[in-house]
């Protein structure tokens, strides 16, 4: 079964082989431009069929001015209310730019420097390695280098633990490479970096994004709760795929905005070019200069090595909480975002500045990484590729490859203990109690404070699966348990859990096998 957290939550580097003219072509005149932008708006809408989108939005920026901003489809599937520039999205992982950008008002404040220690500012951080965590600096919190598995302990949020926890849990996830020596993407170092800028205001980060970003930028549509997000008059519901159907999901998943600081924020494709154009200009907007030239530079400046092409001497790095393209003739600067249902990306090109924002209600596409590569090559002059449909074919092998390699259930299946036997609470540090129980006649397994309940069905012996359709899961996930020498049970492996090393629960109780 994929990660769904993962898979939302992705770095896509794909298209890093992208190949721009030498010789950096002019930019393209006012009447050229208009010609361009029907071409990718034919585009979009193409790509929107294939991948079976049912709404999206996109809006382009150049210099300092909206020169495209336009709906696409519907808000949900099979209906008629069509999205517009205004409608509003779950934008993801675009959301750890906005904290960044917290902390980089803050460092122009003199209230914190970025070579900082985190422990000055958050006392209670703690790693696994004693030494990283008093070595660990503010800007490593937001570049992705902290030697942790890559999306390492996600699933506390859907399981309904909250920041506090998740933050704490930091320090029982083992390393998988040195610290600052590769990259990884991780979304809890980010809870950190929130909870640093907590510290040195007093308010919460929510507080702060609405007084120090969204006031200032106009951004009055946006917000960064589930409330919002369920009360909203113009508002896409996400969807995905659930048995190869494209597929509506609750509107009221709270996960996100649990890891708000990380990938929580609500918006439409108007407000985002407020935030595009102050990052196309280097920190101003309308006059007024809300981030130092300095500091914007400093977040938009890599400072970890994501891919590196040696051949094409292109790489792709990650900065602060922004990916940074060596692109030429001009560097290309951008970041996607996913949760359940919802797909984004933000994207720019510095020097000529120009950019673009897109918004989906689907999860799983590549379009949103598409758009701006096939975008590059109209304003550049370069021979047009066919980037989606690139995806599409590498999807679809993917798809293949994995249906190919799904474990197969034994054609003689060798019977599980008595069901009973399994019953308990099993524990770990990071998701805390795991409870086994027996309902009418099969086991389920709950988790977590928001007492998620998954079904177990018998798959052989002492392993059992289950399936989660509201995540878009196209493949059973393994639980395993194992057996001590008595033949007692010892502990169990939550299999989508331990990618990361923490899906290992050891027996702490044998409860009651009592059905209910």
């Amino acid at each position: 079964m994929k990660k769904v957290w993962g898979l939302m939550l992705a770095v896509s580097l794909f298209w890093i082989g992208i190949g721009f003219a030498q010789d950096g072509p002019p930019v393209p005149d006012a009447q050229k431009v208009q010609q361009l932008l029907a071409d990718f708006e034919a585009y979009a809408r193409k790509g929107m069929e294939e991948w079976q989108i049912p709404g999206m939005a996109i809006a382009v920026v150049q210099k300092d001015s909206v020169i495209f901003a336009k709906g696409f489809g519907v808000k949900v599937k099979g209906g008629s209310d069509p999205v517009t520039s205004h409608t509003i999205f779950q934008i993801g992982s675009t959301t750890k730019a906005f904290t960044a950008a917290l902390i980089a008002v803050l460092v122009d404040e003199g209230k914190i420097k970025w070579k900082d220690r985190v422990m000055d500012y958050v006392p209670d951080f703690r790693m696994y390695d004693p030494w990283v965590t008093r070595e660990f600096m503010i800007e490593d919190l937001l570049a992705q280098h902290s030697g942790l598995p890559s999306y390492s302990g996600d699933a506390q949020a859907f399981f309904g633990f909250d920041r506090r926890h998740i933050q704490k849990s930091l320090a029982f996830i083992k390393p998988v490479s040195s610290f600052r020596s590769e990259f990884a993407y991780v979304n809890h170092l980010f809870l950190v970096a929130a909870e640093a800028v907590e510290h040195l205001t007093g308010k919460s980060w929510e507080e702060n994004i609405r007084e120090r970003i969204f006031l200032p930028l106009k951004m009055s549509e946006s917000s960064y709760d589930r409330k919002a997000l369920m009360e909203g008059r113009d508002v896409a519901t996400g969807h995905n795929v659930q048995d190869n159907t494209v597929t509506a999901v609750p509107r009221d998943l709270n996960w996100p905005y649990i890891y708000g600081p990380a990938g929580g924020i609500n918006s439409n494709v108007m407000d985002m070019t407020q935030w595009l154009r102050l990052h196309i200009n280097d920190g101003t907007i309308d006059g007024v200069r809300l981030v130092s030239e300095e500091n914007m530079n400093f977040m938009h400046s890599p400072k970890t090595i994501a891919t590196y092409d040696a051949k094409k001497e292109l790489g792709a790095y990650y900065c602060q909480s922004w990916i940074y393209v060596d692109s030429r003739p001009y560097p290309f600067v951008w970041h996607n975002g996913g949760t359940t249902g919802y797909h984004s990306m933000i994207a720019f090109w510095p020097e000529p500045k120009i950019g673009m924002v897109i918004l989906t209600n689907e999860s799983s596409n590549k379009l949103a990484e598409a758009l701006p590569n096939y975008f590059a090559d109209l304003y550049f002059g370069n021979a047009k590729k066919d980037y989606s449909q690139e995806a599409l074919d590498e999807a679809k092998k993917a798809k293949a490859e994995a249906d190919a390699t799904a474990a197969k259930q034994p054609e003689t299946v060798s019977p599980s203990l008595p069901l009973n036997t399994y019953v308990g609470v099993y524990s770990n540090p990071v998701y805390e109690d795991a409870r086994v129980a027996l309902r009418n006649g099969a086991l389920t397994l709950q988790i977590g404070p928001g007492k998620v309940e998954l079904s177990l069905r018998h798959w052989n012996r002492d392993s059992f699966v289950y399936s989660v359709p509201l995540l878009g899961d196209d493949d059973d996930a393994f639980v395993r348990f194992v057996q001590a020498a008595d033949g007692s049970i010892k502990e169990m492996t939550i299999d989508m859990l331990d990618g990361d090393g923490c899906g290992v629960f050891e027996r702490s109780a044998v409860v009651s096998s009592r059905q209910n």
